[in-house]
């Protein structure tokens, strides 16, 4: 099939917003390449993919797709879930099976669905953001007719004939001109008040947030409150995590606000002097388009420990510090963090010299090229 016949684009990922904003990102880019384009997302459903795809505008189906885990009873159920996507996802896919193509970036919920394009003889295209792709994708890979990837370094997991080195696609007004001012009033305008006036820390652990690094915030509020006069935080928790951290926090408002959720990560990392945030592909992505000395988290569970090598990108650059998430002693976590924070604002110049370094790291143009790519323009 000529790519110029496409008309349906079928996007799969969810469970985590990093496995739905790069397809939110193309999708984006092709409705603007293709203004009559028709685009639908199949997501799992976990509350975090209706809260990130309602304000798109987009139609998304919810699928019953879980995670595989080796508990017999678990096994079981991922199999039953991923056999009942497949046949929903072949149900949709049928009737425009001739001008339709999948997009996918991995997980649970891409599984199904290209295994119901290929039967169907669909073409698949794969978005892997990770450095080191994941066991789905890696399986998945074999699939694609093009398999786009944000580090060199992943090529080597996938048929080199099919790999095109494109970076991460972002949403939003990434690298986009705008004072500080402008997007200050901008996040104003979105319900968010700041002091213009005062540098920001923002603190995020993704769509979903992260537990260790609220606990480690909540460690550092008192000494965080004497530099309450030049600077303010924004800390986004996470909504499972939000009461907790209001909580502990107390009545610190005036100057620490906390969020569940923000949707124009664009102009919060924009405004930013520094960011506090786990390394997942995505958000090292947003951290250098945006130009934002950062202090990374990496995410300490996963056995690839792949957000390590993801952060790396921004560490060898001069872009970031790194962290460990010290799950076995949290209070050493805390006072790792404190160190960072405290040399780096407190240091002008240092922070002037990162943001360069990740403005040189970053890409914002990923997602145009992908789009152009499937659509062969």
């Amino acid at each position: 099939m000529n790519e110029h016949d496409l008309s349906h684009f079928f996007f799969a990922g969810g469970g985590t917003g990093g496995h739905i904003y790069p397809n939110l990102a193309v999708a984006d880019a092709i409705r603007r390449l293709r203004q009559d384009a028709s685009i639908t997302f199949f997501c799992s459903r976990r509350e975090v993919d209706a809260r990130v795809l309602t304000p798109s505008g987009y139609e998304f189906l919810p699928l019953p797709a879980v995670g595989l885990s080796l508990s017999p009873r678990k096994f079981a159920q991922f199999f039953g879930h991923f056999f009942s996507s497949y046949e929903f996802a072949k149900q949709i896919l049928q009737p425009v099976r001739d001008r339709a193509a999948v997009i996918g970036t991995g997980g649970f919920v891409t599984g199904p669905v290209v295994m119901a394009a290929r039967k169907l003889k669909i073409p698949v295209f794969l978005i892997n953001v990770d450095c080191t792709p994941g066991k789905a994708n890696r399986f998945l890979g074999r699939f694609a007719e093009r398999v786009f990837v944000q580090f060199e370094q992943s090529a080597e997991y996938f048929k080199k004939d099919r790999v095109v080195v494109a970076g991460c696609p972002l949403r939003g007004d990434f690298g986009q001109a705008g004072t500080r001012e402008a997007l200050v009033e901008k996040l104003r305008s979105e319900g968010l008040e700041l002091d213009e006036h005062r540098k920001l820390l923002l603190v995020t652990g993704a769509s979903s947030g992260a537990r260790n690094i609220n606990d480690a915030m909540i460690r550092l509020l008192t000494d965080l409150k004497p530099l309450s006069g030049d600077w303010q935080v924004v800390h986004l928790t996470g909504q499972a995590d939000f009461a907790r951290v209001q909580e502990a926090v107390g009545q610190e408002s005036a100057w620490y606000r906390l969020i569940d959720y923000w949707d124009d990560m664009a102009a919060l990392l924009g405004t930013a002097d520094v960011v506090i945030g786990r390394a997942g592909a995505v958000s090292i992505a947003e951290f250098a388009a945006a130009g934002v000395p950062t202090v990374c988290l990496p995410y300490p569970y996963h056995k690839d420990r792949h957000q390590y090598e993801n952060a790396r990108a921004l560490t060898e650059a001069g872009a970031a510090i790194l962290v460990e998430d010290n799950i076995q002693d949290p209070a050493q976590t805390a006072i790792d963090l404190r160190t960072a924070l405290t040399e780096l604002m407190a240091n002008d110049s240092r922070r002037k010299t990162m943001r360069q370094a990740a403005k040189r790291t970053g890409s914002t143009d990923a997602a145009q090229r992908i789009a152009k790519s499937i659509l062969n323009l």
